[in-house]
């Protein structure tokens, strides 16, 4: 490589024009093509560079300018949008000399430490459609608009749903056809860093969802990129052999490939230091991992790769947290890589979501296992909470044949009593559990029905609902001891003190140095029956006072506002805990007692 050549991939501006490089080891010839040459292949040819490499700079061309590779192939010559684009017109269209430039004035955030961290997962086309009857989705700044109504709640994460570029307009975002190109649909990358941007002011970090296990499959000009392939596959980009199948089309990246892996790295990077993201959620790491959900068919290069994104993420962006979509309960996941561990900050734990689930949506009060409620609250990977991220929705878990917990509950009244009462209860049970708690768009103001990326949330339910509002608001300020009296539930320590299976009943114990007001006790009912006079241990004896009552009517005029108050603890053994004392709760309720 010259001396002389301009570092990095794609389209790269600076005083002078635009340095172009691509990978392309197999075509004959390539040229660059675009608004400053009239898309004309002879005007500016590629010259080669090591090991597949083509470079030229163009002193015609600027900022704003469209382009596209023409690559002379053995398949014929073909055009084609740049691999490292960092914005497209849409997903079929062309290339855009994108400006790096960008305004971040003071933008110095810090997500805050992850063990106070309250993440609400958004999708950017539905979550603040401010115009339902046109057919685009919502925008970058139609989010914005919403950061108000998020930082009350006290919400101080955001994870966004993917927005690399995609076929369509309307899409979950998990068919990537340009990985670097921001959504145009949506905005484009100028509009997602001021969403950063203003995101930061507001306090609220931003994780980004991204998708390593497949490309694709549709507009995919990575497909065939340079006329080669094998067994009918992809080419460069991809496996051409068995290892290519995944759920979603036979477009598994490969992963042994070092030019295909720098990629993947360079794209986990790219929204960390172009954009500011504070970190990235990669999708289903199980199909990175194995080529089939069985996992029987292990795919060693996969594995490495995890270790190697997240090693570079850790290398210069020490603070970020990496999160994996998992789902097998695997502690390797978030193992280092010393101990063989694939080096994930935290993973989605399946060990929680699905019996919390569980517990609330079956009909039948004696159907209901405590047991298994305890153990989704004390599960852990790698002896540490935070190592997992607890919810009872998410995109997954509310689409694909399955509804929001409310309707889940009651598909014929998702905001009645019984869906009211026990959504509410499994959202506690997230926010006052060990680890990482998130939320699902709209979660907190009863969105029923199931995720779809055509259907906007129905805010005018904010007001509807607003003391389910107030009663997340609550319980999120208790999360991060916004009053000082819940510092507990910040801390990695956690004891299940009380487990009744036949009263459906269950409390236990948070706390963080077991210092002046650390511990709290969180205690849950999951009958249709309130208990009064019902007795637990305490650990400490004297006054608890009632942080926390979610059968206050002031939450819903359906509740009963059940008699519960402070109690005092009196020495007496009691649930291997050396005091005792008599507590009342309301059906389907959570209570929280602190000193």
């Amino acid at each position: 490589m010259s001396a002389s050549t301009v570092p990095g991939m794609g389209a790269i501006p600076h005083d002078c024009g635009v340095a172009f490089r691509v990978w392309a080891p197999h075509a004959k010839r390539v040229s660059v093509v675009g608004t400053f040459n009239d898309f004309q292949a002879a005007a500016h040819p590629l010259a080669q560079e090591n090991e597949g490499f083509w470079y030229a700079d163009v002193t015609q061309a600027k900022v704003g300018h469209e382009y596209r590779f023409s690559l002379d192939t053995e398949a014929g010559v073909v055009t084609r949008i740049d691999p490292y684009a960092r914005e497209v017109t849409n997903s079929i269209g062309n290339a855009v000399v994108a400006d790096p430039h960008f305004e971040w004035e003071d933008d110095h955030f810090e997500i805050p430490n992850w063990n106070e961290l309250v993440i609400y997962e958004l999708h950017v086309g539905t979550f603040n459609d401010e115009d339902p009857n046109n057919d685009a989705p919502a925008k970058f700044d139609s989010v914005v608009r919403r950061f108000g109504h998020l930082k009350t709640l006290g919400i101080n994460c955001i994870q966004i749903m993917p927005v690399a570029e995609f076929a369509g307009d309307r899409s979950w975002g998990y068919n990537p056809a340009h990985m670097f190109a921001v959504e145009s649909a949506y905005g484009g990358p100028k509009a997602f860093k001021e969403l950063i941007k203003q995101a930061h002011r507001n306090g609220i970090a931003v994780i980004l969802d991204v998708v390593y296990n497949h490309f694709g499959p549709s507009d995919l000009d990575l497909w065939r990129f340079d006329g080669w392939s094998e067994n009918n596959g992809g080419g460069i980009y991809f496996y051409n052999d068995w290892r290519r199948a995944t759920p979603w089309g036979d477009t598994r990246p490969d992963y042994g490939r070092p030019q295909v892996r720098q990629f993947i790295r360079d794209n986990a990077m790219m929204w960390l230091e172009e954009f500011h993201v504070d970190g990235l959620r990669m999708d289903m790491t199980l199909y990175i991992r194995a080529v089939d959900a069985s996992a029987s068919q292990v795919l060693p290069d996969g594995w490495s790769l995890m270790q190697y994104v997240n090693t570079e993420v850790r290398k210069h962006f020490p603070k970020a947290i990496t999160i994996a979509e998992d789902l097998q309960s695997s502690a390797a996941i978030t193992d280092s890589v010393e101990n063989g561990g694939a080096a994930f900050g935290t993973q989605w734990d399946a060990q929680f979501v699905h019996p919390i689930r569980e517990a609330v949506i079956t009909g039948a009060d004696e159907q209901r296992s405590m047991d298994a409620v305890r153990n989704a609250i004390l599960s852990n990977y790698n002896g540490d909470p935070i190592r997992r991220v607890v919810y009872s929705e998410s995109h997954d878990e509310v689409a694909n044949g399955r509804a929001r917990v409310p309707q889940e509950i009651d598909p014929n009244g998702a905001s009645n009593w019984f869906a009211q009462k026990r959504s509410t209860l499994a959202a506690a049970l997230v926010l006052t559990s060990p680890g990482i708690p998130m939320l699902f768009q709209g979660q907190e103001f009863v969105e029923g029905e199931w995720f779809r990326d055509t259907v906007p949330l129905h805010w005018e339910q904010t007001e509807t609902f607003r003391g389910i509002v107030r009663m997340y608001r609550d319980l999120i300020h208790l999360r991060l001891n916004k009053k000082g009296t819940s510092k507990g539930l910040t801390g990695p320590n956690v004891a299940v003190t009380h487990v009744n299976d036949d009263s459906n009943m269950i409390a236990f114990r948070r706390w963080d140095k077991m210092g002046p007001n650390d511990e709290v006790v969180v205690v849950a009912n999951f009958h249709r029956d309130a208990r009064a006079q019902y007795t637990l241990g305490f650990s400490q004896p004297g006054q608890w006072k009632l942080i926390f009552n979610s059968d206050w009517k002031g939450y819903s005029e359906q509740f009963q506002g059940y008699a519960s108050t402070e109690v005092t603890a009196a020495p007496g053994e009691y649930d291997g805990l050396p005091n005792r004392a008599d507590i009342s709760i309301g059906a389907y309720s959570v209570l929280i007692f602190a000193q």
